[in-house]
């Protein structure tokens, strides 16, 4: 799942997994936006989005939200308008957390998620499609990075990069420096 497009304007994200078995905990996972303005790049966000809330400039929505993983096709869609965005905001980063905890109290991982998949797309045109498989052990992981160049022009790269923690801290550390 790499690659890089330059040039984009308004691109889906979408993220799907199967229910969890009956009898089991329901599996809840969720798309996460941090932007970056040009002044702190890799540093503290100045939008985070996720369930439940909008960029302040209605820029970035959550489309489709679920808890479960039930439903046909792609649980939850995110709509980032990048060509929208003002000036100073340079990078967005896009992530994947898990929020729930396994039946017996540890920590639930990609690999205990049956069916990951997702997908990025402008228009028609899929841009990076993928899985978790790559990060079985991990609780959240980054899928893709956006960057404006100095012209305005945005682009993707598509690339997934697990982590080991609680939301609230990938939260914080998912646009650091690699």
């Amino acid at each position: 799942m790499t690659g890089v497009r330059k040039g984009l304007a308004k691109v889906e994200v979408a993220l799907r997994w199967d229910p969890s078995p009956a009898g089991t905990p329901a599996h809840d996972l969720d798309i996460v936006a941090a932007v970056y303005g040009a002044e702190d790049l890799h540093g503290v966000p100045v939008h985070l989005v996720h369930f439940g809330s909008r960029s302040a400039d209605g820029t970035i929505t959550l489309n489709r939200d679920s808890h479960t993983g039930q439903g046909f096709g792609f649980d939850e869609v995110m709509t980032l308008e990048l060509d929208r965005m003002a000036p100073d905001l340079r990078r967005v980063v896009i992530g994947v957390v898990i929020q729930d905890t396994a039946a017996d109290g540890r920590t639930t991982t990609f690999a205990d998620v049956a069916g990951t998949g997702l997908r990025i797309r402008e228009g028609y045109t899929d841009l990076a499609q993928g899985d978790f498989g790559s990060v079985p052990s991990a609780t959240a992981a980054t899928i893709a990075e956006f960057t404006r160049d100095a012209s305005g022009a945005w682009s993707l790269d598509a690339r997934l990069r697990g982590f080991e923690s609680d939301p609230e801290e990938f939260t914080r550390t998912m646009g650091a420096l690699r």
